[in-house]
């Protein structure tokens, strides 16, 4: 998007020097990516943003309201609630596609937001390995907030462990070796100390969990959490015997799961800005629009675009059971703003918050993007096409 750096780089873009940019992160993860990772970053103008941090700071405005909590108690399902629920998430992040705005400029609209940790560790040895492999300016830069890499790890680990023994947190998963999000599970291994463990690993004595750490039952004091419990209950049958993680429990989350659900789509309809497509709770719209064909259906308890109805109809929506659970969002058009060899990509960018315990407002600290040449985004729906896949940003101030 900045024409000048994107120019230089398809220029100089090699195959050679992309084998060795997906082996350096292998090499740094200890395993490859189990997913299409694009051959380009996203370069992002300073105008953009601009825009983007505009909007994520309105967003954070309103999860600062004294009554969030309360305007969000339904977004918790009754079954997936977890006691001990603290003050705000320790991670959050934030989605956007890129668009045209109406003076044609790049714009940021919001896609969707989590209160929950993404790739935190792997977004850093990707963004390394691509300024090993590639000519990326310096004065663009993959942090916010005057943030190094080293700054950025530190702030990791006292976000994750804080003043705990590494051996007595853990990332906790379902089956972790099998997700296709892993080469984060060992980047954060690697860089963390903490040991990634299958709900099916935990042991509990009373309401403390342990687990086999080197050959020694350990306590475990803390939990990285990166579980979607509504993908546990899903699963939960073919796991076997596993502990029931919706007790109450003498441990730490990071992040709380209630988070999960508070900050989420269910968010959407309470947000109000230039960067956020106007949605309603579907059993709340106050009429049909007539224009349905510019509006996305999407259930609030799906995830990783799992249910979205794209071309909604009037039948569509006749069909839902439950419209409480679902939202109605007028449509959002991705821009075709990355120029790649073979044709344009559009592009949608997550940028990443970090919480600390005592800290008045969530801080900015990295991002993610994705790259696609079709109707719907995400690493699993590029299998066949080149310059697209998981990448990352470098933002120009």
């Amino acid at each position: 998007m900045i024409p000048s750096v994107r120019q230089a780089y398809n220029k100089r873009f090699t195959e050679t020097a992309y084998h060795d940019f997906l082996q350096g992160m292998a090499d740094e993860a200890g395993v490859a990516p189990a997913f299409r990772v694009a051959e380009t970053p996203v370069f992002v103008p300073a105008a953009l943003t601009t825009k983007l941090v505009q909007a994520c700071e309105e967003i954070v405005n309103v999860v600062l309201r004294p009554d969030f909590k309360q305007l969000t108690e339904a977004a918790i399902p009754h079954h997936l609630r977890v006691p001990n629920e603290n003050d705000h998430p320790h991670f959050m992040v934030i989605d956007f596609a890129v668009t045209h705005g109406n003076d044609g400029e790049p714009e940021p609209q919001l896609i969707e937001l989590q209160g929950f940790p993404t790739m935190n560790a792997f977004q850093q040895v990707m963004a390394g390995n691509y300024r090993k492999h590639f000519h990326i300016p310096e004065q663009l830069n993959n942090y916010f907030n005057g943030l190094d890499d080293q700054q950025y790890y530190d702030l990791l680990r006292e976000m994750i462990i804080g003043d705990h023994k590494p051996s007595s947190v853990i990332l906790l998963e379902v089956k972790p070796q099998e997700q296709k999000t892993r080469i984060d599970f060992y980047a954060t291994e690697k860089y963390l100390g903490i040991k990634p463990v299958c709900i099916t690993e935990l042991i509990q004595e009373d309401n403390r969990l342990f687990y086999m750490c080197d050959g020694e039952k350990t306590r475990v004091k803390r939990i990285y959490n990166r579980i979607i419990f509504d993908d546990l209950l899903r699963q939960q049958e073919q796991l076997g015997p596993h502990v029931n993680l919706f007790q109450d429990l003498e441990v730490e989350w990071i992040t709380h799961p209630n988070w999960f659900y508070r900050i989420s789509k269910f968010t959407m309809p309470l947000l109000h800005s230039d960067y956020i497509p106007k949605s309603w709770y579907l059993h709340q719209l106050p009429v049909i629009p007539a224009d349905l064909e510019n509006y996305v259906l999407k259930p609030l308890f799906s995830f990783a675009g799992q249910g979205v109805k794209i071309d909604v109809t009037q039948a569509d929506i006749d069909a839902i059971q439950d419209p409480e659970n679902w939202i109605l969002q007028r449509r959002v058009t991705y821009a075709p703003i990355i120029e790649t060899p073979n044709g344009k990509a559009i592009c949608e960018i997550r940028m990443m918050y970090i919480w600390p315990d005592g800290a008045a407002r969530p801080m900015l600290v990295h991002n993610l993007s994705r790259l696609s040449k079709g109707k719907m985004i995400g690493v699993g729906f590029n299998s066949s096409d080149t310059w697209v896949g998981g990448s990352c940003c470098f933002f120009e101030y």
